[in-house]
């Protein structure tokens, strides 16, 4: 659960405080004894359905302990040019998403978001440690573990089994 950060510093999913969609500060802590599903998102990829997907998977198994946390990124071929507003807009009324949007952020490189870093370090991928495309997936036990990563052609459907086992 806990890994040293750079400075020598234990570090945990819950010690990372990352922006909403609206600018307010969002502390993981408030996931502490979930399940975590992390997206970096987009709104003009070819994996932009997946939010419908998502949002299915949130409103049924929500309740039950899972959270998910969508993270815009414009970083792979700029398909997330938007604004905050207008991203949550988009996703709101084009695929009714209700769980949790941050602020865009990139996921990869010298301006990654810290939480991003982490989780890069916890789980591999494809291409090392670099996030490949829009919709790669982390997963993250109750106890705060990265446990999974997954490709962006990995459907939210596909996911659903392990999440609820998880549960």
């Amino acid at each position: 659960m806990y890994r040293y950060g750079k400075k020598g510093i234990m570090m945990s999913i819950y010690d990372f405080k990352v922006k909403d969609s609206n600018g307010n500060i969002f502390d993981m802590q408030r996931c502490r004894g979930k399940i975590i599903l992390i997206v970096n998102t987009a709104s003009k990829c070819g994996f932009t359905p997946q939010f419908g997907a998502l949002e299915e998977l949130y409103r049924q198994c929500h309740m039950k302990g899972l959270e998910i946390i969508g993270f815009p990124c414009n970083q792979f071929a700029a398909q997330d040019p938007g604004t905050n507003d207008e991203i949550k807009s988009f996703c709101q009324l084009n695929y009714g998403v209700t769980f949790p949007m941050m602020s865009k952020i990139e996921v990869n490189g010298e301006n990654e978001e810290p939480l991003y870093t982490f989780l890069k370090n916890e789980k591999g991928g494809l291409l090392g440690k670099a996030i490949k495309w829009n919709f790669t997936k982390f997963l993250i036990d109750r106890e705060g573990n990265v446990v999974k990563r997954f490709a962006p052609s990995v459907q939210p459907k596909d996911i659903k089994k392990v999440i609820e086992m998880m549960l």
